[in-house]
């Protein structure tokens, strides 16, 4: 390691000679240093430094950290602006503008202003994350693919040793959240260290006593680790702290949501792989952890029905839940509901069975029946205590459903793959989602011309961290309490080995589909298959599950075609066929490699049924990105027109939506003809169905809520009647 300069912090190093395997940075005996590493493999670069803090990796026997990419500043990074921060000639001249969260600034070659840099992974991304989990994997077992969307993966929290300092302390402020019944507030959390270091960082924990609980059978390991429960989110001490290093004091801002249970703030030493307990604050804890929050309604079973979910720490012997609702301004009247909950072993793997496990609570679904088509209600959730008395949410309101082919003006919001993110910059490692809260943003500004929301699949990106779930929840429920929000089934929420899956990745981190067919209510007849129909007024949807089988001859298949061939097309002309896995057409890079342009054997399987019962338009996430095909029958486009669609149907229009907020996908080079339009960005759409002869369809951007992508279908009934290539049963002379 070559010795540079003197210096106190990182900062002060950045204009030394450039460094060929990374950064120059501070040490702690005040010294530039450059890092110089030789490798065989990923993990002998373990203890080299990188910024930003993702791991080092071996290439050609030289350790080297991941390269930053120039990037005009009109580009965005994840859904958010890269802002500019001065004037400047030469990328020098930015070391020391403010912070950024991942890496130096440069200076942009365009119009010569300060940027924030983006981390360039696209060569060394994957082993980069295979790095991070392989040592969480081989010591629970498991796999890597499950854990490589997660940033609690990046925790080996069953490596952590006791290194417990009374010179370090951790106080977090207030101790008592919740006293005006709000289900939020933001903690202050100061904490200091004798050896301060870039790899420090703080854990929020819940229960507050994490280090007392007891490490799964499963782990089979000789020695038990001393902690056995991940954090539920983290932040580096140095975030809004830079000169950390120096003083060893800082301070975080930190948003916490109720959990039912109380909170601790433990700061560690040693970075992610290598944790190292230094001191733990006191305990902070809502007024009533056992509070019912985050509803979420979902349309039910039939057109008069609502459900409403919510999530609560009673137990049926502690108290029963019930929802008072009724027209607004008129009578009230209560409902009861029901309770489930699930336990650890119901969980088919690591992490949801390990280090990811948190109790669930109770979820509690009522059902509001016989309501009047288009009436406004209001509800509030509760519980009534043994003694009679009630505790209950804050009141909120809904809309009824139309009746089905009431022609009225009904509004649909679709997209895939939205993921969550946390507001204080908690568990940004690789900043992986932070889109997400764009694309809520949106729909809470859009609210009011919304009718309802269907989350086709890949939900929160949990992977097996439970508590990801209550995060998630709590950031949609201005949305979830206001309009029904529907989900599908996806990779992320199922998919696990020997569970049943029809794939047999790691994507659900051992949830294998509990914790989504239980805090979400869906319409199907066994939520464990998780495929449905819905009718909202002009609209009917066919929502399936790609994590099951979708062949010819299956169960599902036969309900595909029940569902598309029952609906009246007299008054219900707009039929939409909803799935996760794209089944039908993308031209995304990894569909691309595999010759197929979607899911292997999903347009073999169902084209036909498409075009028999003219379903208008497909919808799918998986690939995150946005996409729009011609109307296409057979890899054939059977229309030239782009954004006019009238009279006669001849071909379903595909839509690829999943860029609603996880990282984004690459198209390939090639752009087959049926794909009209390509957006690398993030985004969702909206369905307006006008009248019976009129759909609106717009895409819109998650960063501004603008329409990058529109097109209109009129069609009457006397058109969805006519014949189309394959949508009418052959006839001969004779008949």
């Amino acid at each position: 390691m070559n010795h540079l300069g003197k210096c106190k912090i990182d900062v002060e190093c950045y204009h030394i000679p450039s460094c060929d395997i990374g950064q120059g940075y501070c040490d702690n005996n005040g010294v530039c240093k450059c890092p110089i590493l030789q490798c065989h493999a990923n993990p002998d670069c373990l203890g080299m430094r990188c910024f930003p803090r993702a791991p080092p990796y071996c290439n050609n026997g030289v350790c080297r950290c991941p390269k930053l990419q120039a990037v005009e500043t009109k580009k965005r990074t994840n859904g958010v602006d890269l802002n500019h921060l001065g004037q400047c000639d030469t990328d020098l001249e930015c070391y020391t503008m403010p912070s950024c969260n991942r890496g130096n600034g440069y200076c942009d070659q365009k119009d010569g202003k300060w940027s924030f840099p983006l981390v360039d992974m696209r060569n060394h991304q994957r082993s980069v994350a295979v790095l991070v989990t392989l040592v969480v994997a081989l010591a629970l077992g498991v796999g890597v693919e499950s854990h490589k969307d997660q940033p609690l993966s990046g925790i080996a929290i069953h490596e952590t040793t006791f290194h417990l300092n009374d010179k370090a302390h951790v106080k977090a402020s207030p101790t008592l959240l919740g006293s005006n019944g709000q289900h939020s507030e933001i903690v202050l959390v100061e904490f200091s260290s004798p050896h301060p270091s870039d790899d420090d960082w703080i854990g929020v924990f819940s229960p507050a006593n994490f280090n007392a609980s007891t490490c799964p059978g499963d782990n089979k390991m000789v020695s038990p680790p001393r902690l056995c429960s991940a954090p539920i989110k983290f932040q580096y001490a140095n975030f809004s702290n830079p000169r950390y290093n120096t003083t060893g004091t800082g301070s975080l801002k930190l948003q916490i949501i109720n959990q039912r249970s109380d909170f601790s703030f433990a700061l560690f030493s040693g970075g992610l792989l290598n944790p190292k307990l230094v001191a733990v604050s006191n305990k902070v804890a809502f007024e009533n952890p056992n509070a019912p929050v985050y509803p979420r309604l979902a349309l039910g079973k039939e057109w008069d029905e609502m459900t409403v979910t919510w999530t609560s720490g009673y137990g049926l012997k502690i108290a029963e839940p019930v929802v008072e609702w009724g027209v607004r301004g008129g009578e009230r009247k209560l409902s009861p509901a029901g309770t489930l909950t699930f336990a650890r072993n119901t969980m088919c793997g690591a992490p949801a069975r390990t280090v990811g496990w948190r109790d669930p609570g109770y979820i509690h679904t009522a059902f509001l029946k016989e309501l009047w088509p288009n009436a406004k209600y209001t509800y509030r959730v509760g519980h009534r205590l043994s003694n009679d008395a009630f505790v209950w949410s804050k009141v909120y309101q809904f809309k009824s459903s139309p009746f089905p082919g009431q022609n009225s003006l009904q509004q649909v919001v679709i997209f895939g793959d939205m993921g969550k993110a946390e507001v204080d910059g908690t568990n940004e490692y690789n900043d992986f989602q932070r889109a997400s809260l764009n694309t809520t943003k949106q729909l809470i500004k859009d609210l009011k011309k919304t009718d309802a929301v269907f989350h086709i699949g890949d939900i929160c990106y949990a992977n097996g961290y439970l508590s990801q779930w209550d995060q998630f929840t709590a950031q949609i429920e201005p949305i979830a309490s206001t309009v029904p929000y529907m989900i599908a089934s996806g990779n992320h929420e199922r998919d696990w080995p020997d569970s049943g899956s029809f794939y047999q990745g790691l994507d659900s981190g051992g949830e294998c589909g509990v914790p989504a067919e239980t805090i979400f209510y869906v319409p199907a007849q066994n939520r464990a298959k998780f495929w449905y129909s819905s009718d909202y007024g002009m609209f009917r949807f066919c929502v399936t599950d790609t994590e099951h089988d979708w062949r010819e001859g299956t169960e599902q298949y036969k309900f595909i075609e029940q569902c598309l061939a029952s609906v009246d097309r007299k008054t219900q002309p707009w039929l939409i066929f909803l799935a996760h896995r794209v089944l039908g057409y993308s031209s995304t890079s990894f569909y691309a490699e595999e010759g197929s342009f979607g899911e292997p054997m999903g347009r073999d399987s169902l084209q036909k049924l498409w075009q028999k019962y003219k379903v208008d338009i497909a919808i799918y996430g998986h690939a995150h990105n946005y996409e729009r095909t011609c109307p296409v029958y057979q890899c054939v486009c059977t229309s030239d027109e782009k954004t006019n669609y009238k009279g006669t149907f001849n071909g379903t229009i595909h839509i690829v939506a999943g860029g609603a907020g996880a990282g984004l996908a690459e198209f390939s080079d090639l752009q087959p003809n049926w794909s009209l339009v390509r957006d690398y960005d993030y985004g969702f759409l909206k369905l307006t169905a006008v009248d019976y002869s009129n759909l609106l369809f717009e895409y819109k951007k998650s960063s501004d809520g603008s329409v990058h992508d529109s097109f209109k279908i009129s069609r009457d009934y006397r058109d969805v009647l006519a014949c189309a290539v394959d949508s009418c049963p052959a006839t001969t002379l004779a008949s």
